[in-house]
């Protein structure tokens, strides 16, 4: 299969990020943003300062506010965040042809129907075929040509590993898996559980707390993915335990940031208001904890990331919660 033309919907961080990742894969790339000023910015001076400043872009990477443009790609990768993956899959709907390989880079859960954007891919365009490609990278890394190495995940094993040969290059690493499932739901709950990871860094509670707090989150993400079918190896590679550590890490992550301004006192609505990127977690964590719920997933410390986000307790109390919870065997 031909793989040459790729189109990016999704002028963000990450997907500029991969748009510079796939000029130095050789492939023609076409990205789509919203935003007309972005779009001239990057086609006259090969640049996204609004996103992705200081990083200088392959002058060859076009951009477009017309979605249909990517249609004739001939890979596209939704980067649009997930909870507008619906609506952009609408507005492709009509255009696409029947198995057109779409990559899920979107890292989420549609917070309204509690529906993974394999799902709600489904729903939108059944006739193409799906990817997810997800695991630990930082956007201007990957934009710097700084090593990186990702999970890409098909069913369709002859695409899945062609595609990870035509999107890598010298310096991004793709490793291919069948399990779309695991890939999606570790760059999902990741994300949830960084700014679990923020709120311990904000409020100075130590390295021993931080520890603590990302390994217990790691059995969350296990117990979570297992019940909904992903598989365990999936879950301790790359786009599992690799980018649950490195989004724990550092505030680099939009997640672990806010979650340290919370720890630090300050409000949701003044974090994400000071923000032009979206903060993917503070969507997911509640549909998280409402298919926990559902399924009886013992998710305490995901749910008390969502109860600190709507309000529904303190970032004191929701701490002082957790540690006092009944002793237990480890699991």
């Amino acid at each position: 299969m031909k793989i040459d033309g790729v189109g990016i919907i999704g002028g963000g961080a990450w997907g500029t990020g991969l748009a510079q990742a796939l000029r130095c894969a050789g492939r023609d790339v076409l990205l789509w943003a919203r935003e007309p000023a972005v779009v001239e910015e990057i086609n006259t001076k090969h640049s996204n300062s609004v996103f992705l400043p200081g990083v200088a872009l392959d002058p060859v990477i076009r951009a477009t506010t017309t979605l249909t443009d990517l249609a004739a790609r001939d890979v596209v990768l939704m980067v649009a965040p997930a909870q507008h993956v619906r609506a952009v899959s609408k507005g492709l709907k009509s255009h696409l042809r029947s198995g057109q390989p779409i990559v899920l880079c979107a890292k989420g859960i549609e917070q309204r129907s509690g529906r993974l954007m394999g799902e709600v891919l489904a729903d939108v365009l059944p006739e193409t075929t799906q990817a997810v490609l997800s695991g630990p990278s930082f956007a201007a890394e990957v934009a710097r040509g700084l090593p990186a190495a990702l999970t890409i995940a098909c069913s369709d094993e002859k695409l899945g590993r062609r595609l990870a040969e035509r999107l890598s290059n010298p310096r991004f690493r793709l490793y291919w898996t069948s399990d779309l499932v695991g890939v999606e739901l570790g760059g999902s709950l990741k994300n949830v559980l960084a700014i679990a990871a923020g709120i311990v860094d904000g409020q100075g509670l130590g390295a021993n707390a931080h520890a603590a707090l990302v390994t217990r989150g790691f059995a969350e993400l296990r117990r979570f993915g297992e019940a909904l079918g992903a598989r365990p190896e999936t879950l301790i590679g790359l786009s599992g335990f690799g980018d649950l550590i490195l989004t724990c890490a550092s505030t680099q992550s939009r997640n672990m940031s806010l979650g340290r301004a919370l720890g630090q006192g300050q409000s949701l609505d003044d974090v994400l208001g000071s923000r032009t990127a979206v903060t993917e977690g503070v969507y997911t964590a509640a549909a998280v904890q409402r298919i926990a719920t559902e399924k009886g997933i013992d998710m305490p410390i995901c749910s008390a990331v969502s109860d600190i986000l709507d309000g529904r307790v303190s970032v004191s109390d929701a701490i002082a919660r957790l540690m006092q919870r009944p002793l237990k065997a480890e699991d």
